[in-house]
């Protein structure tokens, strides 16, 4: 019973020492097998780290041979287009050493050419010396004979015959110089009459004349008195705020206003009306009312010149100038709306510079300012025309713009087409028909004069001035006036006028000599 149990135990004793030999071989085996396996595996890894190192190498041996490869394609290029630059520069200089070689050529051709034709030009000044000695001789003996033919002496015939070429000379230039100025004036006048006939036929302005007097519409008889005022307080007030007469006569429901400031004259209209609507008629309201129509008459000044500044395109005018522009419209001359007189002036100058194919703007802003000197011209002394120069230079216009201004009425001298064509479009602008009123006194002193100025030229006999002073006629002594003579007469009384004489337009100058053949029959 005791041994009974030990069989099972050595058994399993048994059993568990054979299952750890057979573990122990078992894991021997596997771990052999590992080992055997990761060596295995590292050969593989060398082996394609081998391989893989061959390979980039050869793959860096490839680039870096196609490198050498394409840089010495790269310098073969570069050689080759040099060698063709310097092959073309080569053929260059060849044509060049070409070209020089006959360039000297012909220099050496030219030279022994020159050399040829100083040979023959010395042997010709010898023989034109020689020829110039013999006439030198046969002059001497020709005028030998002639002094003994003529009685003269030499130095009396020259003398004679430059006298004679002199006088020849003096009528030849004479003629010549009348010939000329004949068809200069023709020429010269027919083109000034185009382009002043264009100018006027295009032009279309009113002719109307202003007056120094403005009537004021009353509704009844009874305004007259409350205008005149108790013991004419009020008119006595009217007159001092304005600085106008004011003329009550008989004429029905009207009064008068005169003066010869245009501005005052428009604001004591529109106070006289204003205060008739109104109907309280008092010193304090007078004042008041043309205080009022003052400032009313400023700001309508200011308008007006930036209306026409903007109607004839003449921008950037100095504020200044676009005030005394407006103040024009209430200035005359002559009769005459000095601001629309500058109007007329600025279209035709921009007509007739269009026409001459010259600034047309520049013109019609000269035009335009012409007589801006009138504006302020019973503030300031002197010509107008110096004036508004000067006011143009103080708001900066352009020099050809000032110099216009100055120049309109010849009062300075100048060379700038621009002044002749405002002092042109400002003569026809004023000589047209209705465009200045003139008294007759006025008229016959002006022809009075025209003629006294003629006549003081000597060789005049009588002189005529017709067609309202636009021509005058001269009569001159035919033994002491020739025909070239006349022409240079017409010219310096032409001069004369232009000097001493205002005038609106041009004045004709005509010379007449009249030559009579008298006979008597027996």
């Amino acid at each position: 019973m005791q041994t009974g149990w030990l069989i099972p135990v050595l058994v399993a004793a048994i059993a568990a020492a054979l299952a750890y030999a057979l573990g122990f071989w078992m894991h021997r085996r596997i771990g052999q097998a590992r080992l055997r396996d990761a060596e295995g595996e590292s050969r593989r890894l060398l082996e394609e780290a081998r391989k893989e190192a061959e390979l980039t190498k050869k793959t860096a041996e490839v680039e870096a041979r196609e490198e050498w490869f394409r840089a010495k394609a790269k310098f073969d290029a570069e050689m080759w287009e040099v060698r063709q630059e310097l092959g073309k520069r080569e053929q260059e200089i060849g044509d060049r050493e070409t070209q020089l070689k006959r360039q000297t050529d012909q220099l050496q051709n030219r030279e022994r050419e020159l050399k040829r034709l100083e040979g023959q030009l010395s042997e010709r000044e010898q023989q034109t010396e020689q020829r110039s000695v013999e006439l030198e001789r046969v002059l001497a003996e020709q005028n030998a004979r002639l002094e003994q033919i003529s009685g003269l002496t030499a130095e009396a015939a020259r003398e004679q015959l430059l006298r004679n070429m002199e006088d020849e000379a003096r009528a030849d230039a004479a003629r010549l110089a009348r010939r000329i100025r004949e068809e200069a004036e023709r020429n010269a006048e027919r083109e000034a009459r185009r382009i002043l006939t264009i100018a006027i036929q295009r032009l279309a302005a009113e002719q109307s004349v202003e007056s120094t007097v403005t009537v004021v519409s009353l509704p009844n008889e009874e305004m007259k008195g409350r205008i005149i005022g108790r013991e004419g307080r009020n008119i006595r007030a009217f007159e001092t705020a304005t600085g106008v007469d004011v003329i009550i006569d008989d004429t029905p429901e009207a009064v008068l206003l005169s003066g010869y400031d245009p501005v005052r004259r428009e604001v004591a209209r529109l106070a006289l009306e204003r205060l008739i609507s109104d109907g309280r008629i008092h010193p304090g309201r007078i004042e008041e009312i043309v205080e009022k129509e003052g400032r009313e008459v400023q700001r309508e000044i200011r308008e007006t010149g930036e209306g026409v500044a903007l109607d004839l395109g003449a921008h950037g005018l100095h504020p200044e100038l676009v005030r005394h522009l407006g103040a024009l419209t209430y200035r005359t001359s002559f009769g005459q709306n000095v601001l629309k007189h500058s109007i007329e002036v600025a279209r035709l100058a921009a007509m007739m510079a269009a026409e001459l194919g010259l600034d047309a703007e520049l013109a019609k802003r000269a035009g335009l300012l012409h007589d801006i000197g009138k504006a302020v011209d019973h503030e300031v002394e002197g010509p107008h025309a110096q004036i508004g120069m000067e006011l143009a230079k103080r708001c900066h216009e352009r020099d050809e713009i000032c110099e216009a201004i100055g120049a309109h009425h010849g009062e300075m001298e100048t060379d700038s087409v621009y002044a002749f064509l405002v002092q042109a479009g400002d003569a026809v602008s004023g000589a047209r028909p209705g465009a200045r009123r003139e008294t007759l006194e006025a008229y016959i002193k002006r022809l009075e004069r025209l003629e006294t100025l003629a006549e003081s030229f000597a060789g005049v006999e009588r002189c005529f001035a017709i067609q309202a002073g636009r021509e005058i006629r001269i009569m001159v002594q035919q033994k002491q006036v020739d025909d070239a003579r006349a022409g240079d007469l017409a010219g310096e009384v032409a001069r004369k006028i232009e000097k001493e004489l205002q005038y609106p337009g041009q004045i004709k100058v005509v010379v007449i000599r009249e030559t009579r053949a008298i006979e008597y029959a027996r």
